[in-house]
């Protein structure tokens, strides 16, 4: 074979080796997209996309770092109440009312659930003292503790444990602020504190990761992780919470956690554990602190005068969606500002020539949106200075120019903590019921639309006596008691605290009684009235 034989022979033998090669790929691509266009027209879910799966990767371990960080820094509080005069109690039951539901107590008796190591209403009783656990967390270490006022109010000796210190040490109170439920302590011989890094709330989104160390039911040091639910919750629109403005997370926080800190994934604190709702005492997955913007604003103020001194007009308002206010807005050619409800006698709007009715649109240069506004400039206007108040009355634009008084005298039943005034204050009468009471005021007989005179207002309540059976909370407003009289039944109208002596004067133990009471539940919502019926009566007085 020649030369130029053997090298066409090889050609051939190349293309014929492409031509096989072509046909057997050509084979093969027809058989995959065949296969590929009959599992498709097979599909169940024509047009899905298959999920993938990723390739595993290592978690974070912020919260093994912050946990590490921060956990020196969380202290366990132990409350002691002060001993109560020995006393007989008579057995006692309470006929349930089907309406009332898990939170008759209203939040006096959530945070008395909240503070309780073992969930219960209200302190654990050890003979005649009353024991609680709570939280709180270093900010100063010099010694200064953060925590709940709910915590230690009342307690007659407080006491702070480290975590891996088994020494308990003494801890005074510097100063309280019932508006935002929080105090300051300082512990004493205790020395190397850490503080916590201090945060900025207002930077906090919904959806952020969250982390809260506290002592629930008494176990120290107890870390658990969620999210912000959300941001600015009110828990309800009592005048006396209009400051707490909550964030709110799924970090699970029980009882015990309060006064504990809520941490972002700096490590840094962002709030303080206040409060839980839920229908059991124990963990619903809703929790609330309040910010820690908030908490070091009222700490600042403690820490240089020992208390907190806010800024009043001396009004009460309702927002611009309450219905009432939007028919006087719609009056007065206006689409938002604060509707007052009412106009404190004697005081600051009412000496400038405010009355009830009006609608704030602005203060201090200030468009009122909200009340939120109203209430910032007011409050944190120095006492004695004065404001320009615009209100819209009958239409018309008018100007006043208000001095600012001190919240705490002019709403000492709200506010007024250590600045109540004693001598405005009405003396209060404790009854053999188990509760101190005091006559009702004319403002509040008028904030709660009581158009007869009369009732009067319970002060506060013995834990586990006749009152605390009925639930009756501070607050809580009697009516009228109903009792039998020699097997007629009778109903007392309350006018004064002399009907509640007079009524209980002819009771003995056994009989049977009804309170009916008065509890505002909320400014902005409608007032209700709810009937408790017991089947016996204590037959001692404290």
């Amino acid at each position: 074979m020649s030369f130029v034989d053997r090298v066409r022979t090889q050609k051939l033998l190349s293309f014929t080796l492409m031509l096989f090669t072509l046909s057997i790929g050509i084979v093969l691509g027809t058989l995959i997209s065949s296969g590929v266009k009959a599992a498709k027209d097979n599909s169940q879910a024509p047009g899905a996309t298959p999920l993938v799966i990723p390739s595993p990767v290592e978690l974070s371990n912020a919260f093994t770092q912050i946990a590490k960080q921060v956990e020196p820094s969380v202290v366990n509080i132990s409350v002691t109440y002060p001993a109560r005069p020995a006393r007989s109690r008579a057995s006692s039951r309470r006929q349930s009312n089907p309406d009332d539901g898990d939170n008759s107590g209203g939040m006096d008796d959530f945070l008395r659930r909240f503070i309780n190591p073992f969930g219960g209403d209200g302190p654990e009783m050890q003979g005649n003292e009353g024991k609680a656990l709570g939280s709180g967390v270093v900010v100063d270490a010099a010694g200064y503790i953060l925590t709940n006022n709910h915590v230690v109010d009342k307690a007659a000796r407080l006491q702070v444990r480290f975590p891996g210190d088994s020494n308990e040490y003494e801890a005074k109170v510097v100063g309280t602020d019932v508006a935002t439920d929080l105090a300051v302590i300082r512990v004493e011989g205790k020395h190397n504190l850490t503080p916590v890094k201090i945060g900025n709330s207002d930077a906090v989104q919904v959806g952020d990761w969250a982390m809260a160390i506290g002592s629930p039911f008494g176990f120290d040091a107890t870390v658990t992780a969620g999210i912000i639910s959300a941001k600015e919750r009110r828990m309800n629109e009592d005048q006396s919470m209009q400051f707490q403005h909550f964030l709110q997370t799924d970090a699970a926080i029980n009882p015990g956690n309060s006064g504990g800190p809520l941490l972002n994934m700096r490590g840094e604190v962002i709030g303080i554990n206040t409060a839980i709702a839920s229908r059991t005492g124990g963990y619903q997955g809703i929790g609330f602190a309040l910010p820690i913007n908030t908490a070091a604003a009222v700490y600042n103020e403690i820490i240089k005068t020992g208390k907190v001194t806010r800024g009043s007009i001396g009004i009460g308002f309702i927002r611009s969606d309450d219905p009432r206010a939007q028919a006087a807005l719609k009056a007065s050619g206006a689409n938002e500002g604060a509707f007052i409800v009412d106009v404190t006698a004697g005081g600051p709007a009412e000496k400038a020539g405010i009355q009830k009715g009006d609608v704030i649109v602005a203060i201090g240069g200030k468009t009122i949106h909200e009340g939120d506004e109203l209430i910032n400039t007011v409050t944190s206007t120095p006492v004695g200075n004065s404001l320009a108040v615009t209100v819209l009355r009958d239409g018309k634009r008018e100007n006043y120019k208000v001095v600012v008084g001190n919240m705490a005298q002019i709403f000492p039943e709200e506010f007024g903590g250590s600045e109540r005034n004693e001598q405005s204050k009405p003396e209060a009468t404790v009854m053999s019921f188990g509760m101190t009471i005091v006559p009702l005021t004319d403002r509040l007989r008028e904030s709660m639309d009581l158009k007869e005179k009369g009732g009067v207002r319970v002060q506060e309540v013995e834990p586990n006596s006749f009152a605390d059976d009925l639930h009756l909370v501070s607050g809580d407003v009697i009516l009228s008691i109903g009792y039998v009289d020699k097997g007629t039944p009778v109903t007392q109208t309350v006018s004064s605290v002399e009907d509640v002596k007079r009524v209980q004067a002819l009771l003995k133990p056994g009989d049977s009684v009804k309170l009916h009471i008065m509890r505002r539940e909320s400014p902005r919502s409608n007032n209700w009235f709810s009937e408790y019926e017991a089947g016996v009566v204590p037959n001692t007085a404290r």
